[in-house]
């Protein structure tokens, strides 16, 4: 498994409704999630920033954040964010990936 680690950035003031929205994360977005190979995601609020720092586990070299074959339940899940999100134009959230430096298990 290849961990994938990136930041985007909230809004400022919408913290509240991002957590709200991933509390009801779709059925259907989780299971797309997973059939793409992403397990143990993990996303995480720095308050100073307002930057989201993510995580996950991927069986592949795609991730969640990979826009060369979007599903249409995916790009839906876009849409409804990118009001509280710093987007790209097709709505996917502005990603930036980070290289890991240390790791221990």
């Amino acid at each position: 498994m290849k961990r994938f680690a990136f930041k985007m950035i909230l809004k400022p003031g919408c913290e509240e409704e991002y957590e709200r929205r991933h509390a009801a994360i779709w059925p259907e977005l989780k299971q797309m999630i997973k059939k793409q190979g992403v397990s143990d995601y993990s996303i995480f609020w720095d308050k100073d920033t307002n930057i989201l720092f993510a995580v996950q586990k991927c069986a592949s070299d795609t991730n969640s954040q990979d826009t060369t074959n979007v599903d249409p339940i995916t790009q839906r899940w876009w849409d409804m964010m990118a009001d509280i999100m710093e987007v790209n134009d097709d709505n996917s959230p502005v990603t930036v990936p980070l290289r890991e430096l240390f790791h221990l298990d």
